[in-house]
């Protein structure tokens, strides 16, 4: 069963993304969330998931940060309201979870835990969790060498804002300001501008973001993941609005169906089919430009030095300027009040408003400083984002319906796309139609009224010995209640899978360093009950002094054409150094491992 997992900031995030199509939405609980912004109450997990398995979709919750030993009890406390809430799994990072007293709710190892290798993967499978978050570096022979060899479900990233470190090994944040990128508080260090030095203090680089990655976008290959073992896609976005969540949720729906009708191999994973009412385009929604990471193979543009925002669809270059009004290629796809966007001559995005459209002439509200020949993006588009807040999809479930007779009347017959099926016994006076032509449309346009319901009609079925007459609202209560009746039925036969059985397992390691984010008495319990001798505190409870704060594969040296393992030779001095305003951190570079690593200077 292949799943589409979409993000949910807030309840209308989560109901639409059942709505366009997801097989399951993640959400933040109200605390321990690795999005603090965007936490949800209970009873709005509890609506969401009883509005979701209506259509088979699953709910997951996120309660993926590390927790102190005082925050063990509330954590538990809330798990057991999350289960009893109706919520399919918990998507956890701290270890000590797994020594709690837990109800039978189904473990996703977070991709917070750091999920690389066959190992890990395997352990993590044996302690318990039904699914594994694979960390987003990973290419496909990786993804491919680790599900051969464990049977957890695998869940990979496909859409949306990359981390430039490996996830649940950053402590930029903390460290320079104490919020914890592992309690879901990162400040995004990441995406600040920042000069290159090298070890004489000449400046290579001026002002760029250098550690601010492009969006991850995997939509086209899609197949691919699958073949190599994924069964879960997910959006990236807790924190993305409803547009973002409609637009790109419905955009990946079209796209995984046109691989699974032309698959004997795969199958949706839950019930009913979305109409969309707009085209899906995930230029129109925030995106830093886009890559496909290290999905084949590493290579250059993979960050976007210039700005860290959202640069939006590129739409053509300018073509003549005017005093107050300028002439561009394709002029005529702008509408009044579209946002658009350049990278000026101090490499600097610049934005303007688009006041009035009139053919070829652009009218901006105020007139930007460029040149011929400069390309824009748009990162607004009016019609769109208004298209967007109207309705914009239709999810059915299909049902076949049955218009029966029997010795005391009637009955009417329910069955589902998935088999499941439910008959209303009707007792009635059988009265001859006058007009027994009309009685067959009748029925057939009265059981078919399914618009306030999530059904569609697929088939409808007569079986009478004569044409017996029924009156319109009869024949409408007979349709609500059997309604209710398969509503009823469907809700109870809907099963949430459970936590995975365990089994003795030894983690990889006999040694974990600050690295492995033990931070309570309930999770180094559990690591040294897993065969860890030596367990250092996690940064968040000691900072240790001198170590690495962020692990990351992007490498500066290779984009910018500096990489001695590809036999590029430089002229600098090395160290090489970050530095913002006062603050400086040094790159150390692991070319064995195709890696870097950012510390904080001890040379200022």
């Amino acid at each position: 069963m292949i799943e589409l997992l979409s993000p949910a900031k807030n309840l209308e995030c989560g109901l639409a993304a059942i709505n366009h199509g997801a097989d399951a939405v993640y959400i933040g609980a109200s605390q321990f969330g690795a999005r603090a912004a965007a936490g949800n109450s209970v009873e709005d997990i509890e609506t969401l998931s009883k509005y979701a398995h209506q259509y088979r979709s699953k709910v997951f919750v996120a309660l993926n940060t590390i927790l102190t030993d005082d925050q063990l009890p509330k954590a538990e406390t809330l798990i057991h309201q999350i289960y009893h809430a109706g919520a399919d799994a918990l998507i956890v990072q701290d270890m000590g979870i797994l020594k709690m007293n837990l109800p039978p709710i189904a473990l996703h190892a977070s991709t917070q835990t750091d999920n690389r290798t066959v190992e890990k993967v395997k352990f993590l499978q044996d302690v318990g969790f039904s699914r594994v978050v694979l960390a987003r570096e990973l290419s496909l022979k990786q993804i491919n060498e680790i599900s051969s060899q464990t049977k957890t479900e695998l869940e990979a990233f496909v859409h949306g804002a990359l981390c430039v470190s490996y996830s649940g090994q950053c402590y930029m944040s903390q460290a320079m300001c104490g919020r914890s990128a592992n309690r879901g508080q990162c400040a995004q260090y990441c995406r600040l501008p920042y000069h290159l030095l090298d070890a004489d203090d000449n400046i290579l680089l001026k002002n760029k973001h250098l550690l601010s990655l492009k969006d991850l976008d995997l939509s086209d290959y899609l197949e691919e993941l699958m073949d190599a073992g994924i069964s879960s896609f997910k959006i990236e976005g807790r924190l993305k609005d409803v547009g973002y969540v409609k637009n790109i949720t419905a955009y990946y729906r079209q796209k995984l169906d046109a691989v699974l009708e032309g698959s004997s191999r795969y199958a949706k994973a839950s019930a009913g089919k979305t109409t969309f009412f707009f085209e899906p385009n995930p230029e129109k929604s925030f995106r830093r430009s886009s890559t496909d990471y290290f999905l084949h193979k590493r290579h250059a543009g993979i960050f976007q030095p210039e700005t860290p925002k959202s640069l939006g669809e590129p739409i053509g270059k300018v073509t003549y300027i005017g005093r107050n009004f300028f002439e561009m290629e394709n002029g005529s796809m702008l509408n009044n009040g579209d946002g658009l966007c350049f990278i000026n001559k101090q490499s600097d995005l610049t934005g303007f408003r688009v006041n009035k459209v009139e053919k070829k002439r652009i009218s901006p509200a105020d007139m930007p400083r460029m040149d011929e020949g400069t390309m824009l993006y748009r990162n607004q588009d009016q019609a769109f984002e208004k298209t967007l807040k109207g309705k914009t999809s239709e999810r059915r479930v299909g049902v076949n319906l049955a218009l029966k007779e029997t010795e005391k009347g009637f009955a009417i017959e329910l069955t589902d796309e998935e088999g499941i099926s439910t008959t209303l016994e009707i007792t009635a006076e059988k009265q001859p139609a006058q007009k027994p032509d009309a009685v067959n449309d009748n029925i057939r346009n009265q059981l078919s009224k399914l618009g306030n319901t999530i059904y569609e009609a697929l088939n409808i079925e007569i079986n009478l010995s004569s044409p017996w007459f029924f009156p319109v609202s009869q024949l409408s209560e007979w349709r609500r209640l059997a309604i209710e009746q398969l509503d009823d039925v469907r809700a109870k036969l809907y099963v949430r899978k459970i936590r995975r059985e365990t089994k003795q397992a030894t983690f990889p390691y006999k040694r974990l360093t600050y690295l492995g984010n033990v931070t309570n008495s309930l999770s180094e319990a559990f690591y040294r009950e897993h065969g860890v001798e030596e367990i250092m505190p996690g940064f968040e409870v000691k900072a240790a002094e001198g170590v690495p704060l962020m692990f990351t594969k992007h490498c500066i040296k290779y984009e910018m054409g500096w990489c001695p393992r590809e036999g590029q030779k430089t002229t600098f001095s090395e160290p090489l150094y970050l530095k913002n305003n006062d603050q400086r951190y040094q790159l150390y570079f692991d070319c064995k491992k195709c890696e870097m690593q950012v510390s904080v200077s001890q040379n200022r």
